[in-house]
């Protein structure tokens, strides 16, 4: 029952920090940008992927905390930041509103940079607690 409640207390926090995230990510970025791409997922998903890259070098070099502590950060907080089913809805609608080049800079965007996200925060926690 603690993992349960673990999980849904973290989830909770992430999917708040999802939403205001994204408006606020949206309304900066569209004025800078142009309007019509998914500015907020974006963001959330490379900020949370390089959020999950300190976590996770943290754990495994410097700290140790309890299961429960571990899934409310990982498996809740994290996974209610950054899910990839906005993204996946996203895609589908650029490419349903005919707009293919922006759904493939964006599917290119997402995946490449959050993955250098998780990598970039992999090498600063290692270097910080180096």
């Amino acid at each position: 029952m603690k993992t349960v409640l673990a999980v849904a207390f973290g989830g909770a926090i992430g999917a708040l920090g999802r939403y205001y995230a994204v408006g606020w990510a949206e309304r900066l970025l569209n004025h800078w940008l142009g309007p019509g791409f998914p500015y907020g997922t974006l963001a959330v998903n490379i900020i949370g992927s390089f959020a999950l890259g300190v976590l996770v070098e943290s754990l495994a070099l410097a700290f140790s905390i309890a299961p429960e502590l571990r899934l409310l950060l990982v498996v809740g907080m994290l996974g209610g930041f950054t899910t990839f089913s906005a993204f996946s809805l996203d895609v589908v609608l650029l490419i349903e509103r005919g707009d293919s080049l922006r759904a493939a800079f964006y599917v290119l965007g997402s995946v490449g940079l959050s993955v250098g996200g998780l990598f970039a925060g992999l090498r600063v926690m290692r270097w910080v607690l180096a």
